[in-house]
């Protein structure tokens, strides 16, 4: 009997944590409320920790805005001007993925899960988007861990430098990642880093396609020559293609 009853207490568990996900999807991707997006400062090391000290939220304003703008003036879609807001920083970092095949990505997904349970308030997480963005000493000979994002649970785990500097190309990488957790996919060769023709490009009926002037902001890069692609210096050099408006329910 008593093994029966948790047997029924489980599945009510699997059922609500089912419920509390789809419902999340359908709410985010429905635009009929502002977006939601937390944003849990991290730093890595003594320097980034003085560096996420000084953040505030008008750091990234500009990501809200800019989606707002895409929405608006490229698929005319009246969305809420998401809002983007600057939480608590975090000490503890994040569990990092493993190499290995499904299980591990699973063991993976339920780890960040739990991690973003842990330190951030259940209730007051539904619906929202948490960002837990990891600020790194820029360092020429150590390149930045792989950035992520995932639709289940809406959870991001980005990875920038600690540096004003890189300020701009920063909020790319947290807009990408942002927007791999609200539906969005990768427009490039994950083999060659190249954006991927024609969805992986912001104009690709151009004549010539190559250069590009701009960066379709999945595919992260603007093309500009057979084989090569830059990093943009901002969102003001990157947009929103068909493809990546479709999969967050423009």
């Amino acid at each position: 009997m008593r093994s029966g009853l948790r047997v029924l207490i489980l599945l009510f568990v699997l059922l609500l944590v089912l419920g509390l996900t789809i419902g999340e999807r359908m709410w985010v991707r429905s635009w009929d409320h502002p977006l939601e997006v937390a944003v849990y400062p991290i730093g890595v090391d003594d320097a980034s920790r003085a560096f996420v000290g000084q953040l505030s939220s008008d750091d990234f304003r500009e990501i809200g805005s800019y989606l707002s703008d895409e929405a608006r003036t490229r698929w005319q879609q009246s969305i809420a001007p998401p809002r983007v807001v600057l939480e608590a920083s975090i000490d503890e970092l994040p569990p990092a993925p493993r190499a290995g095949g499904r299980l591990a990505a699973m063991q993976f997904s339920l780890r960040l899960r739990w991690y973003a349970f842990r330190h951030t308030p259940f209730w007051g997480s539904l619906g929202r988007v948490r960002l837990f963005v990891l600020y790194h000493e820029p360092r020429d000979d150590q390149p930045l861990p792989h950035s992520l994002g995932m639709q289940k649970g809406l959870i991001g785990v980005v990875h920038v430098f600690a540096s004003n500097e890189q300020h701009a190309q920063n909020a790319v990488v947290i807009t990408h990642e942002l927007l791999h957790a609200l539906g969005a996919t990768d427009k490039y060769d994950r083999a060659t880093d190249q954006p991927l023709y024609p969805i992986g490009y912001a104009d690709p009926y151009a004549q010539p396609p190559l250069p590009q002037e701009r960066a379709e902001i999945m595919a992260g890069r603007i093309p500009v020559a057979a084989g090569k692609a830059v990093m943009p210096d901002g969102l003001e050099q990157t947009m929103i293609g068909y493809a990546t408006a479709a999969e967050i329910g423009w």
